[in-house]
């Protein structure tokens, strides 16, 4: 047996970028996890599922309609152990290879779970990171939980401690719970025995984005485990929600911002036997966000401004790059980079004032967006396209960049001389590529939402939306942001740039002290 650990179980990871293993801000946060992990030389191991394909790669069509595409990927870092464990899905096994990291990428230790095996009638289950439909989802987080449990065991990892990065693992704790009773415990006595094992955070700000199955559908899938409808119900509810249960099967559980915690504890107050939830603030991957030569010029400030236009510079030809845009080294410039949700309102600059409207087409201000919208979410397709409209428009000053990755967040968050985000409050449940960009200097405007009411001073280390107040509808809400972000751009952060740069930096200091 090797040493103790907490396995941590996530759907999702980002190692690198070229490996297609995440899909936003959960994966982001799963590999930047296992990275300090390794370096302050934590006993974590973590579980996830080798994506044949990975996410969608979108891609845009010559009139501006989003279009998925899907490759095979090369796992670069990952070698087979050649040891598998097997799962039931639909009562028929299912193989599961098992895989696991090297020393390439500077995690602490990661297992990949892969059903792309020649014994397997279902082999597409590890085939797309969230693709297809429910039975799909279902099948994947019965490998993911199940599965993961049955190779931590048979690879001799004596696991102290399991940690749900969301309810999409939440079915270990089943496999956690059936194994327990198979040695004699009655069902209530499981439970608790698997309470004692399993921590939960919880990243979902709306009740209605937190998955849950019909029981039918579970039965159907063996996702159960033998539990009966009724003790899954007392579990999980009816339909049977994945975070209700990973609450009840958690002897403790958190938010990832303190804003996200009160918002999580008046989401569940209802719900039974659940740990109350406390918030612990996101961090991020230093080494993989922050320009190493940061710490060295912080208190220089001639020498920070220096390096900053140097990666601005780098921003600047990477978008010539992609996209044949030149834009302005000596004009403000916004980077705007989100999952294509309707809620992150990607779109609000534009709805703003028509002072924004004229500065962008004047080139006062430029703005570089990005994003990527769920394959199934015309809607968030819908926010992509109108992007790509207007920056046809206004093509000399605002740029969308197709496909976003690691990448083109690394370029973003340290080449921007401002991080633009406004979600609706309190939706935004930590937001940690503003941590990014203010670690770089690169000074954020945004509603105070997620991480930003724990570190903003307005005015000193970036700008504020509006307050923390909202508004009693969505529209009220919408407008009334619009609003406040047109009169902070151009009576506060416009006028700075190109007027006091000695305060612009001073400003810069100011937010990378503030957040390391």
């Amino acid at each position: 047996m090797s040493k103790a650990k907490v396995a941590y179980l996530c759907m999702e990871y980002a190692v690198q970028s070229a490996i297609k293993t995440y899909a936003g801000g959960l994966g982001i946060l799963a590999g930047d996890y296992l990275k300090g992990a390794k370096e302050q030389k934590l006993p974590i191991v973590g579980v996830g599922i080798k994506w044949k394909q990975g996410y969608t790669s979108q891609k845009l069509t010559p009139d501006g309609r989003v279009l998925d595409t899907y490759q095979n990927y090369p796992y670069d870092g990952f070698v087979d152990t050649g040891k598998t464990v097997k799962v039931q899905v639909r009562k028929r096994d299912v193989t599961c290879r098992i895989w696991r990291s090297n020393e390439k990428h500077g995690l602490s230790d990661l297992i990949l779970l892969d059903t792309d095996h020649p014994d397997n009638a279902d082999s597409w289950i590890s085939g797309q990171l969230y693709g297809w439909f429910g039975e799909e989802r279902v099948a994947q987080e019965i490998v993911l939980g199940v599965g993961g449990v049955r190779a931590l065991q048979l690879l001799g990892i004596a696991v102290d401690l399991y940690h749900f990065n969301e309810g999409h693992a939440v079915l270990a704790a089943l496999e956690l719970l059936r194994q327990k009773r198979e040695k004699g415990l009655s069902f209530q006595e499981a439970w608790k025995a698997t309470r004692a094992q399993v921590v939960f955070t919880t990243h979902t700000p709306i009740k209605e984005g937190n998955e849950s199955h019909p029981h039918e559908l579970l039965q159907y899938m063996g996702a159960n485990l033998g539990l009966s409808v009724e003790e899954m119900h007392s579990l999980g509810g009816t339909p049977f929600n994945m975070t209700v249960a990973a609450l009840r099967l958690s002897h403790a559980a958190n938010a990832v911002a303190e804003l996200h915690a009160e918002t999580a504890q008046v989401m569940w107050k209802d719900i039974a036997d659940a740990p109350s939830i406390v918030g612990i603030t996101n961090g991020i991957h230093r080494g993989t966000w922050v320009d190493a030569r940061i710490p060295s010029v912080v208190d220089d400030g001639q020498k920070l401004w220096t390096l900053h236009q140097e990666l601005k510079q780098n921003l600047i030809d990477f978008v010539l790059k992609r996209t044949g845009k030149t834009l302005a080294k000596d004009k403000l410039l916004i980077g705007f980079a989100r999952r294509a949700a309707p809620y992150k309102r990607s779109n609000l600059l534009f709805q703003s004032s028509e002072g924004v409207l004229k500065a962008l087409q004047d080139g006062r201000m430029q703005i570089v967006f990005s994003g990527k919208a769920h394959p199934l979410d015309d809607t968030g397709k819908g926010i992509v396209q109108d992007i790509v409209r207007l920056s046809r428009e206004i093509p000399e000053s605002v740029v969308f960049l197709e496909d976003y990755d690691m990448e083109i967040g690394a370029m973003l968050t340290r080449g921007s001389d401002v991080w633009l985000n406004n979600p609706r409050r309190p939706l935004e449940a930590c937001g940690t590529s503003g941590m990014k960009a203010a670690m770089n200097g690169v000074l954020n405007v945004s509603i105070l939402d997620g991480w930003w009411p724990e570190a903003c001073e307005h005015g000193v280390n970036g700008w504020a939306i509006g307050d923390d107040k909202v508004p009693a509808t969505v529209l009220e809400q919408d407008e009334r942001d619009a609003k406040f972000l047109g009169q902070v751009l151009m009576d506060e952060v416009l006028p700075l740039y190109e007027q006091n740069k000695e305060q612009w930096i001073r400003m810069m200091q100011a937010s990378i002290r503030s957040i390391t």
